[in-house]
């Protein structure tokens, strides 16, 4: 096989640059060819056995699986996170929200600085609500050194995932099986709330792409038409009661209700709510602070 046999096929799911991205991202990760002997032919000396698995691999490629699962892995702010069926993959979108909550946090980021009494204080409870692979806990627990995280998810698979992750990066994170839907009685118990819920309505899965539509888990993607905000709504009435004075409250969001759960946001409380758009100029974050609440 060459270089253009294994991507002209996949050009007719992806289109040839992508197609030819995802095939370099496979001769690097699970073969170790940059892309120099990539172009130099390199793959035309792969041994026997070699062959057989990237023919495998390329035959999972072209049901349109994605190529995260194929390989068992995904890119996240710098680290590799497991993933496989069953877990959502990590987009880089939601890399821009945890920087926009580290850069946010600095106080909490330099615990050797404070004293013994002081750092006590000053560390901060977090909780990612609905982790998935655990991409966002694991990454504040290692970017904000003080905190204290903690991550709940409804499906065994995900948290399976995310415990291989944390353990692979010496990341200290509590994981527990947790329905968003029906949260615990808690009253301020957390400083910051993160959350990338489901939020894709069932009218748009025909402008979604084949890969994600059919091999991601449909419970981390998708809402009801009629309910958009179920999670959105059903989070931000747990976090209102449950963040301390001045916690924050941090949304991924779908751009087209950025306004309604704005609105929302400021009907349970919140106030100093922030959008902010990712790198393609989508409304894709919120923030919110509660205030005014006794410790």
């Amino acid at each position: 096989m060459t270089y253009e046999d294994l991507w002209r096929p996949l050009a007719a799911i992806y289109g040839s640059g992508e197609a030819k991205a995802i095939v370099r991202y496979v001769l690097d990760v699970r073969f170790g060819m940059s892309t120099t002997d990539v172009y130099c032919g390199k793959v035309t000396q792969l041994s026997a056995e070699d062959c057989h698995e990237l023919q495998k691999m390329t035959d999972r490629l072209m049901k349109a699986e994605p190529v995260q699962y194929v390989l068992g892995q995904a890119d996240f702010c710098g680290r590799t996170m497991k993933v496989g069926p069953g877990v959502l993959i990590p987009r880089p979108e939601t890399e821009e929200l945890c920087e926009w909550i580290v850069s946010s946090n600095e106080k909490y980021r330099a615990p050797d600085t404070f004293s013994e009494k002081e750092t006590c204080n000053i560390r901060p409870a977090i909780l990612d609500i609905g982790t998935g692979s655990g991409c966002i806990a694991i990454t504040l627990s290692l970017d904000i050194p003080s905190a204290k995280v903690s991550a709940w998810d409804i499906s065994a698979e995900a948290l399976s995932f995310a415990r291989l992750n944390a353990a692979a990066l010496c990341a200290e994170v509590t994981f527990e099986t947790q329905d968003a839907l029906v949260p615990p009685d808690d009253t301020a118990r957390w400083d910051i709330i993160v959350s990338n819920p489901p939020y894709i309505c069932q009218r748009e899965r025909t402008d979604m792409e084949r890969n994600v539509v059919d091999h991601e888990p449909h419970q981390a993607l998708f809402v009801p038409d009629d309910d958009p905000l179920l999670f959105y709504s059903a989070i931000a009435r747990y976090a209102a009661r449950s963040l301390k004075r001045d916690g924050r409250l941090y949304f991924e969001i779908n751009p087209l209700f950025a306004g309604d759960i704005q609105t929302m946001l400021h009907e349970y409380g919140f106030t100093m709510t922030e959008t902010r758009s990712d790198s393609f100029g989508k409304e894709r974050f919120i923030k919110g602070v509660i205030t005014g609440r006794k410790q």
